[in-house]
């Protein structure tokens, strides 16, 4: 699959008239809205632990330098070792000289957003060696050779008969005749798979939900287990993160978690949370014999002192995306690029390039709904507004879209003609509405396409005000 941003209004069009799809979008709001809005209700002080995870997050990358600094001293004094990636070609160059230095041939992989990011999985595979991706999801995905399509749960576009089929493809040592009709056949099918990978692999690559500058600690948050497999079993670990997760220390990821968990699956807590701070001791039974961190930047530094700097804060629960209209009607192929929804909107023009990824702004009804539920409160819509005006400032949009624009702004900036202009429209839309809405306008196709509006008063809002 082509991932291509600049194809989204082609991508969302596919994606809307696609029948399965919409049925899988349709689960979110039962499964991830309820989830979260359940937790947050049965847990009293939500609302006063996000000002709280806010703080942290804004703290942190305000003090980035910092923090990393003692980051790189707290793993370094615990028998790890930092790697420095300015890019995704360094990132990618660094796991892959370290997996080279340590003779590795296969390699585990925990769920990671940065790797998908960064490319990773081809560049290992350009140079012998084999990445196997252990979370479900993910697992299920490369077989299909697929991105994913949500930031918390990959496959979300899938149903099992999807599932089954891929796995009847891929798996062809085992019977093909074996019953695959139900989930938990499935399930047992990937474990025994895995298991293997797992036994096999000279080295592991996770990713971290965060990271403490006091006590040099990554932390991992799973549901399966396999985070722990994949960074315990072989003898190598690679961390591969973002240099935004980093926070003070263990008690401020901890209040964190708590948000995370809420608000990625509705979960007080996940089934397993690891604490991963350097190489195994004399003393330990387990672990791995190298650790090793690789902080990614790849454009995050470019985004601090700008009106999107709170763009870092995401601790990538994916609740933005899970209660935005645009991400549940098209889901997260048609953005083509790693992240979708609200947090890709504001972090792909940055990443990508905005004109990469100038679509993506766009792609809001800025209801507020992805800022109401972040549990680290970005603001959201603000910074995708502020994407929009560099868009609209690199002459990116069509020039119908700008002459539009102009025009409005001509009118805005002059009080006497703009409410003639609106008294004017009130009542000619009211004229135009047949049966109480209006269908059709010149000039408005797109918006028409797939909605109405309904009849006007036939006064401006001033005029009813002045009048009650």
């Amino acid at each position: 699959m082509t991932q291509d941003p600049l194809a989204f209004h082609e991508a969302s069009k596919r994606a809307i008239h696609d029948p399965r799809l919409k049925q899988a979008l349709g689960r979110i709001k039962g499964h991830f809205q309820l989830a979260r809005r359940f937790a947050s209700i049965d847990f009293p002080e939500f609302e006063a632990l996000r000002s709280q995870g806010a703080a942290i997050r804004e703290y942190s990358i305000n003090n980035l330098h910092t923090l990393l600094s003692e980051f790189e001293s707290s793993v370094t004094a615990h028998g790890g070792k930092v790697h420095w990636a300015r890019t995704a070609s360094e990132a990618c160059q660094i796991v892959t000289d370290i997996l080279k230095l340590s003779g590795a041939r296969r390699v585990t992989k925990g769920k990671s957003m940065v790797s998908e990011e960064i490319g990773l999985n081809e560049a290992l595979r350009t140079h012998g060696i084999d990445p196997v991706e252990t979370d479900l999801g993910e697992y299920i995905i490369q077989l299909r050779h697929e991105p994913p399509s949500h930031i918390i749960a990959p496959a979300f576009h899938l149903n099992k008969e999807d599932v089954a089929d891929t796995f009847r493809g891929a798996h062809k040592a085992l019977d093909p005749e074996r019953n695959l009709s139900d989930r938990s056949a499935l399930v047992s099918e990937a474990r025994v798979m895995l298991r293997a990978a797992f036994e096999s692999a000279d080295a592991g690559i996770t990713g971290a939900n965060f990271l403490t500058a006091r006590e040099g600690a990554a932390l991992i948050v799973t549901n399966e287990g396999n985070g722990d497999l994949t960074r315990l079993l072989p003898r190598t670990h690679i961390v591969v993160t973002g240099i935004e997760k980093i926070v003070p220390d263990l008690d401020a990821a901890a209040v964190l978690l708590r948000l995370l968990t809420r608000s990625a699956t509705g979960q007080p807590i996940t089934s397993y949370v690891s604490v991963m701070s350097g190489p195994h001791s004399d003393e330990m039974k387990d672990g791995p014999r190298e650790f090793h961190v690789v902080l990614v930047d790849n454009g995050r530094t470019r985004l601090l002192g700008t009106p999107a700097q709170a763009t870092l804060r995401c601790i990538r629960c994916a609740a933005c995306l899970n209660h935005c209209p645009i991400y549940g009607a098209v889901g997260g192929h048609a953005y083509g690029a790693t992240y979708p929804g609200p947090i890709g909107a504001a972090l792909n023009p940055n990443l990508l390039g905005i004109s990469e990824a100038h679509h993506h702004p766009n792609a809001s009804t800025f209801c507020g709904r992805c800022a109401e539920v972040c549990p680290v409160k970005i603001p959201l819509p603000t910074i995708m507004r502020y994407w929009r005006a560099r868009e609209y400032a690199a002459g990116l949009p069509p020039f119908s879209y700008r002459a539009g624009i102009g025009l409005w702004a001509f009118a805005a900036k002059r009080p006497v003609l703009y409410r003639l202009a609106t008294r004017l429209s009130s009542r000619l839309l009211k004229l135009m509405a047949r049966n109480g809405r209006i269908r059709a306008l010149p000039l408005a196709g797109g918006w028409f396409a797939v909605r109405d509006l309904p009849q006007p008063e036939g006064k401006t809002f001033l005029e009813q005000w002045r009048a009650s």
